[in-house]
């Protein structure tokens, strides 16, 4: 069973690899413990540990938030994306071919936001250089969980952001919302401008936090790129203009 990033018979091989750019966009290679299909030998990481065709990750456990970048091709392409939805934690990137079987089921159902690209990628091969045709198909990140949900939204990544999972009050059940929407109902219940080290209390039992050993530099990241402004001294506001 072929293993790596991207299929492609007309260009005689199997080994595709995601542009740098996008991964670091989405955390970097550090901020994915698992890819499960790398390639054997790779210019770049693709997150701290990585399974290849001599592994078989989809026999392997996974752990951690996981980048996948699957084997395309019609016949495994389900497999590893299925298992993906039952993982629930991290990014995969696949053709925007939303019509087909294995897209409604693990992807329509199973994923909590979508980031459709503008334009076709190019990917790069396996030493490293980048293919001189696109990939021929749209292509989309699909966000399983509500921190990777967050973190496609964050990415800068040209396309359009589409969530999947309502994050507010329905039925009279609470559901935990994006970072931004966290830190605002804090801001909301203090009703003025919140120092960061009462922010990280009132945010420190949060489900959020509790999935994120990194939670505080979240908090602060979403500070600085969220709808708020800086008074000094570790004091922060609503930006002028945002009613709370």
């Amino acid at each position: 069973m072929p293993i790596g990033s991207h299929q492609s018979a007309a260009a005689g091989t199997d080994v595709w690899l995601t542009p740098p750019a996008l991964l670091a966009a989405l955390g970097g290679a550090e901020s994915f413990d698992l890819d499960p299909c790398a390639p054997l030998d790779r210019p770049w990481d693709m997150a701290r540990q990585h399974y290849t065709i001599a592994d078989n990750g989809l026999a392997r456990p996974w752990h951690g938030r996981v980048w996948l970048n699957p084997p395309y091709s019609n016949n495994v392409i389900g497999r590893w994306m299925g298992r993906m939805a039952e993982h629930a934690h991290g990014i995969a990137l696949i053709f925007a071919r939303t019509e087909t079987q294995v897209f409604h089921e693990c992807v329509w159902r199973a994923a909590d936001a979508l980031l459709f690209m503008e334009g076709r990628l190019h990917f790069h091969d396996a030493a490293g250089t980048r293919a001189k045709a696109n990939a021929g198909a749209p292509s989309v990140f699909c966000a399983y969980g509500a921190d990777d949900a967050d973190r496609l939204a964050a990415s800068g990544i040209p396309g359009a952001f589409v969530p999947l999972r309502l994050r507010s009050l329905i039925f009279g059940f609470a559901s935990v919302g994006s970072w931004v929407d966290e830190v605002l109902k804090v801001m909301q219940r203090a009703g003025a401008a919140v120092r960061l080290d009462d922010l990280y209390r009132a945010l420190a039992e949060n489900p959020k936090s509790e999935r994120n050993p990194n939670w505080k530099a979240k908090v602060r990241q979403t500070l600085q790129r969220g709808p708020f402004e800086p008074l000094g001294e570790g004091v922060w506001q609503v930006a002028e203009g945002r009613l709370l």
